[in-house]
């Protein structure tokens, strides 16, 4: 969906129904695209919305006014704009518009069109159905009426296409094996890293029972989370995206589905992570893992900080928007307001902040200076760098840590204890098929980072 605002000052009848005209009779003129209408009886829908009836005389206060609104349709189809009887529709008194008792006026037409593009890619080409609304919003009568332009894009699969000297389909067949590969793949892995899962909280727990049994306490929360790996977590959510992503890739192959939104999401998001599971593999390397270790370690706290920080922002939020509301387009509505205060505390767009806000009122100009500069220096001198010194002061511990050692936990300790009891091991001359012998007990062991 596409949402483009304009706005209108002055009114002109015949502007308005050269516009139809000129929309209608040169479609295919003026269209850079493969563009057509639906079908022949199909056009441009004319809706107005207005009060009932009404006089209102500005030159002595007088307004008489019934708030009840009508609503009156036409429709306009390209033949009917041809000759004489172009002029006796477009004269009629619908288009008579008296601005004082209009509400809004919409104009609606259905498009459809082929997309050829796709094409030079080796691929089927995409059939598109536009539903698209123009709306003159006159709700606010305030001389000023905002135009809007909204397009709904729905993809359709092409009812009848005949295609010449091409390799489409031997290239789509490829593509959905490889798809079908990927899924294969990302199953295999996703039935593994569940499995670890599963035997490492079996493990945990064993682990828990047995502390709680010979030492008579009960393990801490850390401990417990070392038999957790968070990069299976992460494997696990990435392989069930990248399947269904997959799967929806394949049915859009196939045209049988037009969820692009979905797919693109799932696959994209799935390929941010295994992107981020790359820096498990640097994490052998000391050098590289201090970057983990420091965002493992500073992640508690700077969560408890933001939930902090986040109170006073949203403090600054909602007092902007209920002040600063009516006197600066940036203050607008909650969404717009948080996006600019984002903006300040990253150091852009502050001269036309400040510049742009009215001068009407004395106090809310007064009350804008000082809620703006009260809110850059605390936000940016202040808790920006607080938050810095939480990740430095975390970065500095691991530092440390490395070169003194890190601190044993209740885990450690056990392991430290135990490390003389070794895995029981069946000899055999096939190393490679080891793992296919192993015995049943051995399912409880993993290895502890």
């Amino acid at each position: 969906m596409k949402m483009t605002t304009a706005a209108v000052y002055i009114h002109n009848r015949m502007l308005m129904i050269a516009f139809f005209m000129l929309l209608i009779r040169n479609l295919k003129n003026i269209s850079l695209g493969t563009l057509g209408y639906e079908h022949e009886e199909s056009g441009l829908k004319i809706c107005k919305q207005q009060y009932k009836r009404g006089t209102m005389l500005p030159s002595n206060d007088t307004l008489n006014i019934d708030v009840s609104t009508e609503t009156e349709c036409i429709l306009l189809k390209p033949k009917e704009l041809t000759g004489k009887k172009a002029e006796l529709k477009l004269n009629s008194s619908f288009f008579s518009l008296e601005f004082y008792r209009l509400i809004q006026v919409e104009i609606s037409f259905k498009l459809k069109g082929i997309a050829l593009q796709t094409i030079h890619a080796r691929e089927l080409p995409d059939c598109y159905a536009f539903q698209n609304t123009i709306t003159f919003n006159n709700r606010a009568h305030s001389g000023k009426i905002k135009v809007y332009f909204d397009s709904d894009t729905e993809i359709q699969e092409c009812k009848d296409w005949h295609i010449f000297n091409s390799v489409l389909q031997k290239n789509t067949q490829y593509i959905l094996v490889f798809d079908g590969f990927v899924i294969l793949s990302c199953l295999a892995s996703l039935i593994l890293c569940t499995r670890s899962i599963v035997l490492a909280w079996r493990l945990q727990k064993r682990f828990v029972n047995f502390f709680l049994e010979k030492h008579k306490r009960r393990v801490c929360y850390a401990d417990r989370l070392e038999f957790l790996n968070g990069w299976y977590v992460l494997v696990i959510i990435s392989d069930v995206m990248t399947i269904i992503g997959s799967i929806l890739k394949m049915e859009i192959k196939a045209k049988n589905l037009t969820s692009y939104d979905v797919c693109s999401i799932l696959l994209g998001t799935s390929t941010l992570f295994v992107w981020v599971g790359v820096i498990r593999y640097l994490g052998y390397f000391q050098t590289y893992n201090v970057l983990i270790l420091t965002m493992q370690a500073s992640l508690p706290k700077v969560l408890r900080f933001c939930c902090c920080a986040g109170m006073i922002y949203l403090g600054y939020t909602f007092c902007g928007w209920i002040v600063l509301g009516p006197y600066h387009e940036k203050f607008e509505d909650l969404n717009t307001v948080a996006e600019c205060l984002f903006s300040l505390v990253n150091g852009d767009d502050m001269f036309a902040t400040f510049a742009q806000i009215q001068e009407k009122s004395s106090l809310v100009w007064m009350f804008s200076r000082l809620y703006l500069y009260s809110f850059i220096s605390l936000f940016i001198y202040m808790i920006l760098s607080l938050f810095i010194a939480l990740i430095t002061d975390s970065y500095d511990t691991i530092k440390k840590y490395q070169q003194s050692g890190f601190p044993a936990t209740d885990l450690h300790e056990f392991l430290k204890d135990h490390s003389s009891a070794g895995y029981r091991k069946d000899r055999t001359s096939f190393p490679l098929i080891c793992c296919c012998r192993r015995q049943q007990s051995d399912d409880n062991l993993i290895l502890i980072n």
